[in-house]
């Protein structure tokens, strides 16, 4: 078996370099030939109509050959009904760059590839180029690509079990029989028997075409290999003389053709019924099954996905829902610590002192017009805030750190069985190609290719590192606009909790530090996204340096889009969590902005509120807008588009369109690729986990705008976007480093909200050191009786400042003015040695903050490390059945050529040829 693999190696390999060489003589006409008028326009264009038959296919038929109608009036043909449109180019004949065009498309009939043009029939000045590969084309460049094909119908085996095991499963199966037939399971009646997954798959191969399983040449190779197989020739094929000068990505850089597509497998609708009358095509059966909102509650046919759109899009969205079902848990838990503080919330003797503290009158919270207030007007935020800030926020916080852990160790072992079902496991990516600006700002100097031997632009160490240096300066920047705008948040609440706190209307003045903050985090959501909109992609695109290939540029984009988008959305959070009330001094010497402007202070029920409601509509509003974007924005251009065709043609016009007509008018896949796709779902993640101590509701809120999200895109794909490229993908690439980095961020994060933002450090100082409890290493409730009291300081009315001294003198509390107000803080009283100095309970409280985030770090990252080591990314069942196969795979490739050789022998012996010293 060994030595008939390495022959087949052998063979493979000299195949691959004859291929080679003949690639390498590319078609070119002389001079006066390509001055000439193409045949191209003349032979092969035919000008479109709703209802013309071609002369070539009414030739057909009256040889004899039987041409199905369906397929000459549904647009996935040519017009002879036979030959499969594989790929669609798209040009103008205005376009002045024709001699390019010519050369090119000579030379693509020269690797093979059949041509029909066709005009379109809104605009007679665009043209469409229909490609096909015939079969020896498409096994030709099958065995270059090492594209895997069925050859062996898999041989499924049960493992031996015990009669104890096989009793617990009767049972289980009995207890199953009550309970719903698995209502998230599709119907694998409606689905087709996708073979390449019930059957080995090797690299496919001319020699050994006897070894695969061929029903029909014409179906053997799937529609999304097809276009990919096309869509590699047209990437190797020269379009004018020079080195470099080569490749479809090219010419459409340089608008020598306008569009480049694979064909949609028809419509995506059907009048009749799936159940019924079968699916129309596999696309109808993925809206159907997948792209309708009556499924959202099914599981997804990633197969099906995969098999129409490719591996890198199946592995989205197979990340999409493996994220999403990983939510389920951390949703339940939140909502649990959400209905636990609802259910405490009357037993908090922290709230019901706020509330009962009507003889405790607080300091203003802003210079001249906040008035003095009642401690137990704050009630309801001290409630509110219970709601977030309880006993469960701790092992909240704890889990969503493990849960992290376990989501991204999961999703490793998730992606090696999908790479397994897939045939990723030994996928390697091909040798990429230079990107033209790189070969365009470098082409003096060259070097050779280590890999291909071939000299190749170079770019100088000393011009990377500077490019480096002014790349990260232009983030630098970019990162500090961010900043600014941040402080402009700042001045703008500063200045207007004291506007508010003077409005006529009482509503509105009476909780002018709710509506500050409200109106706040409205005003930095438009700045977020206008920041987005105007100064990331381009200035990013400027700000990347020049790397050598496209995957290079794609992940120096992805990491810098990705710092930049995550310091714009976090960094107003990150201000209200840690800073915001902290370094505001205290009454009677305030810390002020530019010495003008007096900084905020939280509010008497703490600064948990003011994050709780940044991180609720910061969350709500981009999910919601982003999902209007990514919908609302293709189906407003389409119907756009569709509007304007019925104006002119009426409303059967449409429907009489061929299909690449159709798919013409819908709108391209971002330039990007996944791009956008990943970064909301990455910094939906981020939002998820980092701040999630302060808001448990934030998983609640990412698995519902999930639900939506997973059928949004896949409607997009299906009926919005016109077919993307299959490409093939082993993970998810550079956004994995992301997730753990997020992952890491999140611990550190959640135990400063824990010990620096919420009480819950301060609470239980007082509870084992000062409280009634303190010494006997109790903790509840009881415990907490005078905390408020003992959390706020004592401030003489008389050392207000003369620019922060209120208006009113507070005699409308006890009919005489006031001579002390409380605010939050660990301060001696006025009349003390020291007045206003820290107290020995401050130093208790910081050190025990110190000591929490420490200890919390540590066991955290301990308990994250520990679980990523016992959770191995390979499941040992998988392992156990891709030693099987390749065994198997062995076994069955020396059989079927010994099987071959003999027949060989046989069939010999009978035409009277005998060789002396045959094998076997």
């Amino acid at each position: 078996a060994k030595a008939f693999l390495f022959s087949w190696h052998t063979s493979l390999h000299h195949v691959f370099h004859q291929t080679l060489a003949k690639d390498v003589n590319i078609f070119f006409d002389e001079l006066e030939g390509v001055n000439s008028p193409s045949k191209d326009d003349d032979s092969l264009l035919h000008h479109g109509n709703l209802t013309s038959t071609s002369d070539d296919a009414s030739r057909l038929e009256v040889v004899g050959e039987e041409v199905p109608d369906k397929n000459k009036t549904n647009g996935l043909y040519f017009r002879d009904g036979k030959c499969r449109i594989d790929y669609i180019l798209v040009y103008r004949k205005s376009n002045p760059q024709t001699e390019k065009r010519e050369v090119f498309e000579r030379n693509i009939r020269a690797e093979g590839l059949q041509m029909e043009k066709e005009s379109s029939l809104t605009n007679s000045d665009i043209i469409f180029v229909k490609l096909h590969a015939p079969w020896e084309v498409l096994g030709k460049y099958a065995e270059l690509m090492n594209v895997r094909m069925p050859f062996r119908r898999k041989i499924y085996y049960l493992h031996r079990r015990y009669k104890f095991m096989n009793r617990i499963e009767k049972q289980i199966s009995r207890f199953r029989g009550w309970l719903p037939r698995k209502p998230m399971k599709l119907d694998k009646e409606t689905l087709p028997d996708l073979e390449e997954n019930d059957c080995y798959t090797a690299p496919f191969s001319q020699q050994r075409i006897h070894h695969f399983i061929i029903h029909n040449k014409d179906t053997f190779f799937n529609n999304a290999t097809r276009s990919r197989i096309v869509h590699h020739i047209l990437q190797r094929v020269k379009y004018e003389e020079g080195k470099n000068k080569i490749g479809l990505n090219r010419l459409l850089s340089n608008g020598s053709y306008e569009a480049a597509f694979p064909l949609h497998e028809g419509s995506y609708r059907s009048k009749n019924s799936i159940k019924t009358h079968g699916a129309e095509n596999h696309r109808h059966l993925l809206y159907e099954c997948w792209a309708s909102w009556g499924v959202w509650y099914k599981y997804q046919p990633l197969d099906l996905v995969r098999r129409y759109f490719g591996e890198k899009i199946g592995l989205y969205f197979a990340w999409l829902g493996w994220y999403t079902g990983m939510l389920f848990p951390a949703a339940f838990i939140g909502l649990f610590v959400f209905l636990y503080g609802v259910t405490t919330l009357n037993h908090c003797q922290v709230s019901k002192e706020v509330c009962q503290a009507t003889d405790i009158i607080m300091c203003p919270i802003c210079d001249k017009y906040c008035p003095f207030m009642r401690l137990s007007d704050s009630c309801i935020y001290a409630k509110v805030t219970h709601l977030f800030d309880n006993g469960a926020t701790v092992f909240f916080a704890v889990f969503m750190a493990v849960w992290a852990t376990v989501f991204l160790e999961f999703w490793k072992r998730r992606r090696a069985v999908i790479a397994y079902d897939w045939d990723l496991i030994d996928w390697e990516e091909e040798e990429e190609e230079i990107r033209p600006q790189f070969e365009a700002k470098y082409s003096k100097k060259e070097r050779m290719n280590p890999i291909s031997g071939k000299p190749e632009p170079y770019q100088a160490f000393a011009d990377k590192c500077s490019r480096l240096i002014v790349s990260a300066s232009g983030i630098f920047f970019m990162i500090c606009v961010v900043i600014a705008a941040v402080f402009g948040i700042v001045i703008y609440r500063v200045v207007t909790v004291s506007t508010f706190a003077a409005f006529k209307w009482a509503l509105i003045r009476n909780n002018s530090q709710v509506a500050t903050t409200g109106t706040a985090v409205c005003i930095n959501f438009c700045i977020i996204m206008l920041l987005n909109v105007v100064t990331s992609e381009t200035l990013i695109i400027f700000f990347t340096e020049q790397p050598r290939t496209e995957s290079e540029w794609e992940n120096s984009f992805t990491l810098k889009m990705f710092l930049f988008q995550f310091v714009n959305l976090n960094s107003s959070t990150f201000y209200i969590a840690f800073f915001l009330g902290r370094f505001t001094g205290h009454p009677g010497a305030y810390l002020r902005l530019i010495n003008r402007w007096r900084l905020e202070e939280c509010h008497p029920s703490g600064c948990l509120i003011d994050l709780c409601m940044q991180m609720g509509i910061i969350m709500v509003l981009k999910q919601t807008w982003n999902n209007f974007m990514e919908l609302g924005y293709p189906l407003i251009q389409n119907w756009w588009t569709r509007r304007k065709l019925r104006q002119e043609y009426g409303t059967q016009g449409k429907t009489s369109f061929p299909q690449w007509e159709k798919d013409y008018n819908l709108q391209p896949m971002n330039a990007y690729g996944l791009f956008d796709e990943y970064l909301e779902m990455i910094l939906q993640f981020g939002f998820t986990t980092i701040f999630v101590a302060a808001f448990p509701l934030a998983p609640l809120l990412a698995l519902l705008n999930n639900i939506i999200e997973i059928r949004l895109d896949a409607y997009k794909f299906v009926t919005q976007w016109r077919r993307p490229l299959a490409s093939r993908a082993k993970d998810i690439g550079i956004w994995y480093g992301i997730l753990e980095g997020i992952g890491i961020l999140s611990v550190i994060t959640n135990a400063f909200v824990i010990a620096v933002t919420s009480d819950f450090i301060p609470r239980l100082v007082y509870a084992y050191k000062y409280g009634p409890c303190a010494g006997q290493g109790e903790a509840g409730q009881k415990c907490m009786v005078g905390y408020v009291n003992a959390s706020l300081s004592v401030f003489l009315v008389s050392d207000f400042e003369n620019r922060s001294e209120p208006t009113s003198n507070g005699s409308e509390f006890s009919g005489s003015p006031l001579k002390y107000c409380r605010y939050r803080d660990y301060r001696d009283p006025p009349h003390s040695p020291v007045p206003y100095g820290y107290t020995l309970q401050f130093w208790h409280v910081l050190a025990a903050r110190l000591a929490f985030i420490i200890v919390f770090e540590h066991l955290v990252f301990c308990i994250k490390h520990l679980i990523s080591y016992l959770i191995p990314d390979l499941p040992k069942d998988l392992r156990d059945r891709m030693r099987r196969e390749k065994y198997l795979i062995q076994e069955m490739m020396y059989e079927a050529e010994l099987e071959r050789l003999q027949k060989e022998r046989k069939e010999r012996k009978k035409n009277g040829k005998s060789y002396h010293n045959e094998w076997p």
